[in-house]
């Protein structure tokens, strides 16, 4: 089988967040927030187990009944994603309640994110092998100008993401979707990605799926470089 068209999961898979230290100190520096040092380091430590940063780690621990609704769902929209991580994030104290708001905008913004090493080699690779390149995410906001200001928007060819269609991976119509958006079947296309759960759904559309580990950018220098060798 060739494969004529891969399908790319965003976070933890082409890009990784920023740390939870490092969110957390710069919304307080955009603010004029001073706190002890030792404030800041216990509060990146209770927002990363209350799974305050979309993209980072999940909860840790189990959560009420209204907010577990909402985190299984909170892909599904713009609004229902900034509730949920809003809502986890408020679970963590902070000086000024206007940062939780701010936190939650830092998060979309390009200086948040950092490219896998190889991200740019692998997508430039597949481009130069005529394979029809796709991003499907679940995520509640526009990742595109992530993409663009770490140049490399102009090697994918579709976006498809959770929040602009009502449904989240792993339902396979947005995989569909993704497979419709690039003109290529779905037994003709890969799908890369770091969760089984999520990506792994695109297997039931008849994709062919690879997973890649979710690590930190300095932890994981050719992680996307395997891709390359499943392309026919």
């Amino acid at each position: 089988m060739a494969i004529k068209g891969v399908l790319f999961d965003f976070s933890g898979t082409l890009f990784r967040i920023e740390s939870t230290e490092s969110w957390l100190r710069a919304v307080l520096a955009d603010a004029g927030a001073a706190l002890p040092e030792t404030e800041v380091v216990r509060a990146a430590e209770r927002l990363e187990a209350a799974g305050a940063l979309a993209g980072g780690a999940p909860p840790e621990d189990p959560l009420p009944a209204g907010l577990a609704a909402l985190w299984a769902v909170r892909d599904r929209s713009a609004e229902e994603h900034r509730a949920a991580y809003t809502a986890l994030s408020l679970r963590v104290p902070l000086p000024d309640p206007g940062l939780h708001d701010a936190l939650y905008d830092r998060h979309m913004t390009p200086a948040a994110w950092r490219p896998y090493p190889d991200t740019a080699e692998v997508l430039a690779a597949l481009r130069g092998r005529g394979v029809a390149i796709g991003v499907v995410s679940n995520i509640g906001w526009d990742l595109r100008p992530v993409f663009r200001e770490h140049g490399v928007d102009h090697y994918v060819d579709a976006y498809v993401l959770s929040y602009e269609h009502g449904v989240q991976k792993p339902d396979t119509r947005l995989f569909a979707l993704a497979c419709d958006a690039l003109g290529v079947a779905p037994e003709d296309t890969l799908m890369v990605g770091d969760s089984r759960h999520a990506d792994g759904g695109a297997a039931d559309l008849g994709c062919a799926v690879h997973f890649v580990d979710h690590r930190p950018v300095a932890e994981r220098p050719d992680g996307l470089r395997p891709v390359l060798g499943l392309i026919g």
